[in-house]
């Protein structure tokens, strides 16, 4: 490695520092992702630090969590990286750590992949440090650490043992990232496209390389005893849950092909890349100068990588096609495990492509290598913009989304323990209540009893009634365990400046109350609370806080 290098290395993780800095230097006052960060994984890692249930028995219970009906593993493992950083820390500091962790390890990854298998030349130093720091700089989903990110560092131990390299650092690779990634978030669809590899290298007649199948066989079993909660629940936890409701093949042919190309172009908000304006133009100005120069016998992995891509992106979206109706009413693990998450894979395919048409323009002459370092260096610029204080500034805080200050003052006016009465939630997600400790009959999870949802269903039974998009959303997936409502729709996040008022609502307060549900928190007034058996006993504000939270009680 020369000076030069060095020197982008260095830059590199300096840019890594000042991208999280944010989260401790904010604090509470920092700007995260709601959607499936904020409104669910952020207050499941503080209601299971709080239940004293961490390293809780596979057949424990979460009691906070719809009447005790939520199994301690729909939490997952206690041997995740991020749990236990919750666990120990408190919840800013952990999450910032957990960027850092995830960010430093997928620029290493990325990098060191490039630089043995992909960009070797000394020449291509800045390509190999800027592509990585651009795929370190990534708007991946928080919860899922190196689920994606982590790809290339676990794809660079394989690639090293399928060349026959006898590092322990490959294995010692091998075993640590599933201490800090899902299975089923990103590594069970990375760990069987590595067993269709080396398949494939068999029938080519390159051997069967016992080594690289053994890697596999060998991380695929540490990441089984780590998510062994998982695999309890696969086995033996047999009670029907709300996963088993599930229905995803509904897209017509017309619109499958639709998606394929938003999701090539776009990419999915679990995994993504912010390729369009720049890596898209780039690869296939590549492609176009591989084709003209006939030259796609020395770029096989990038002709490889550019059909893949496109593969992966149809495989996303004709998973949800309708033509597979009839393949999921027989194997019913079709529609429980969403095996559309192969497009998990297509990060690392995307910035190694770019790393890749980036070299070959390059070689094309001066104007194109200056051209490729101004685009690389506009991708960085275009993922700076989507750092989460700067994307999320007009959402609230971590401060202002849980409103700690506000909620107390509600514990503190209804006066009873908390463990002694149930709540819900119009209007803001059931998170808030239950971050502040308050037992709720309603959630967000995608594993919890079918019985139950059959139970909440009738509190809501006659909103369903009215609204057939609410009716398909909660009966053919369920996952959020909410109050809907007809004419509020799939929004559940007014703030305090919001001028709507529920007129119509028709809850069966009965249902409710027999769930052992007592108050509801609305962030909207209720102007026909008496006929759905609610009054209005007080109302609560905090200048910390985006809500302003009408107390109802039941009276029944």
């Amino acid at each position: 490695m020369n000076h030069f290098e060095r020197k982008l290395l260095l830059f590199a993780l300096i840019i890594i520092v000042i991208f999280v800095s944010p989260y401790f230097i904010l604090g509470e006052n920092a700007h995260l992702r709601v959607h499936d960060n904020l409104d669910s994984n952020l207050a499941w890692y503080q209601v299971l630090k709080n239940s004293g249930q961490v390293f809780g028995s596979v057949t424990g219970t979460i009691e906070q969590i719809i009447n005790g009906n939520l199994s301690r593993n729909a939490y997952g493992t206690e041997y995740s990286g991020i749990v236990l950083l919750n666990t120990f820390f408190s919840p800013m500091i952990a999450y910032g750590l957990s960027q850092f962790i995830t960010r430093l390890f997928a620029f290493i990854g990325m990098y060191l992949l490039l630089r043995k298998h992909f960009i070797t030349s000394e020449r291509f130093s800045w390509i190999r440090v800027g592509v990585s720091l651009a795929f370190a700089l990534t708007p991946f989903w928080p919860s899922g650490m190196l689920s994606t990110l982590g790809m290339p560092l676990a794809l660079w131990a394989f690639l090293n043992i399928r060349g026959g390299e006898r590092s322990l650092i490959n294995w010692i690779t091998l075993a640590l990232i599933p201490l800090y990634a899902s299975i089923v978030l990103g590594f069970f669809f990375f760990l069987s496209a590595m067993g269709v590899f080396w398949l494939t290298d068999a029938i080519r007649g390159k051997g069967w390389n016992p080594r690289f199948f053994f890697a596999i066989f060998f991380m695929t079993m540490i990441f089984l005893l780590v998510e062994y909660r998982l695999v309890y629940s696969f086995l033996f936890d047999h009670v029907p849950n709300s996963r088993d409701e599930y229905f995803h093949a509904r897209l017509t042919f017309f619109h499958s092909l639709r998606l394929t190309f938003k999701n090539y172009l776009l990419g999915h908000t679990h995994v993504m890349t912010v390729h369009g304006l720049i890596i898209v133009p780039t690869t296939l100005f590549a492609l176009y100068y591989v084709i003209s120069t006939k030259k796609w016998n020395e770029e096989r992995a990038f002709i490889f990588l550019h059909v893949f891509n496109l593969i992966l992106s149809a495989w996303y979206a004709f998973w949800f096609y309708k033509g597979w109706a009839p393949l999921t009413e027989k194997f019913h693990f079709l529609d429980t495990f969403n095996f559309a998450r192969y497009h998990f894979l297509r990060p690392m395919v995307i910035y190694v492509l770019f790393a890749l048409s980036l070299k070959i323009l390059v070689t094309a002459g001066l104007t194109w290598k200056k051209t490729c370092m101004f685009l690389t260096v506009a991708q960085l610029l275009i993922l700076v913009g989507f750092n989460e204080e700067i994307l999320y500034h007009n959402k609230p805080s971590f401060k202002e989304f849980y409103a700690e200050e506000q909620f107390s003052e509600i514990e503190e006016y209804i006066g009873l323990p908390q463990q002694d009465y149930r709540v819900a939630s119009i209007g803001i997600h059931p998170a808030i209540a239950q971050f502040n400790g308050f037992y709720t009959v309603d959630t967000y999870n995608n594993f919890y009893p079918l019985t139950y949802k059959y139970q909440f269903r009738r509190i809501i039974e006659n909103e369903l009634e009215e609204n057939k998009k609410l009716t398909q959303y909660f009966d053919e997936w369920g996952g959020r365990c909410y109050i809907f409502l007809d004419e509020l729709g799939k929004h559940y996040m007014f703030k305090k400046n919001s001028k709507r008022e529920i007129q119509h609502m028709q809850l069966n307060t009965q249902a409710f109350h027999d769930l052992g549900g007592r108050y509801i928190f609305s962030a909207l007034p209720i102007k026909n609370e008496k006929e759905n058996n609610l009054s209005l006993v007080n109302t609560f504000d905090s200048k910390d806080s985006a809500w302003k939270i009408y107390l109802y009680s039941v009276d029944i």
